[in-house]
């Protein structure tokens, strides 16, 4: 319950409202992902056009973002893949803040790159847990 609220508060942050109050754990994680993306992409326009105090917001928003994912983990019941996807997010925030700092391109398309190949895994959770075979107690 705990993560849901952490992912609602950090999807809030994001300005999108709609469906998140039926929306399942992978389904929120999902459009976490999918705002965190958008505002990667905005970002990458924004660098181009030269747009400093746009894409500060932009790459603060995708920030918070990767903070709340992070914060969301349970690395007790996630284990080893908890631990490096909390190492993987903390990368990213630093490949950000970089970006910002010195308007680098590269760091935001690579940070995107990386988030987009977790997104994509996300994309495959639903149909893996419909494979479940349902175990019966008894």
């Amino acid at each position: 319950m705990a993560f849901r609220k952490k992912g609602l508060a950090s999807y809030g942050e994001v300005g999108v409202k709609a469906g998140t109050a039926y929306a399942d754990s992978v389904q929120l994680i999902q459009m976490l992902f999918d705002g965190l993306i958008d505002s990667l992409s905005v970002a990458e326009g924004q660098i181009q056009r030269n747009e400093i105090q746009e894409k500060g917001d932009s790459l603060s928003r995708a920030i918070r973002i990767i903070l709340g994912l992070q914060g969301s983990l349970d690395v007790e019941k996630g284990g080893e893949i908890a631990a490096n996807l909390a190492d993987l997010y903390d990368y990213c925030t630093r490949r950000l803040l970089h970006a910002n700092l010195r308007n680098d391109l590269e760091a935001v398309q690579e940070v995107k790159k990386l988030m987009s190949e977790i997104r994509e895994a996300w994309s495959q959770v639903p149909d893996l847990i419909q494979k479940q075979p349902l175990v019966s107690v008894g």
